[in-house]
């Protein structure tokens, strides 16, 4: 069972430790091992630094893309909100104006 507290992680200490793999040539595993974090963490970190470059796997997001993505569905999810009370406000008058 993993830990319930996420450890975050500096984008410097992300950048320095991708940059250990690129130029090391050790595995991400070696890697992640001498600096006392998860491979997967890591592992995900290479990749994404990979797409942000445009050597990513064909329809992957860079970090650009994913935040503009997190921000439209935010916004989309206010402008839902936003016609559920108008439609809410057009039955009341509806009703109110029947009378």
């Amino acid at each position: 069972m993993g830990s319930k507290c996420t450890k975050r992680y500096t984008a410097e200490f992300k950048r320095d430790a991708i940059a250990l793999v690129d130029s090391t040539g050790q595995t991400v595993t070696a890697v992640a091992r001498e600096l006392g974090i998860s491979s997967e963490s890591l592992r995900g970190w290479c990749r994404q630094a990979k797409a942000d470059r445009g050597e990513g796997a064909p329809g992957e997001l860079t970090t650009a893309e994913h935040e503009e993505l997190r921000r439209l569905r935010r916004q989309n999810a206010g402008q839902v909100k936003t016609i559920e009370v108008l439609r809410k406000a057009a039955v009341f008058f509806a009703k109110e104006s029947g009378r």
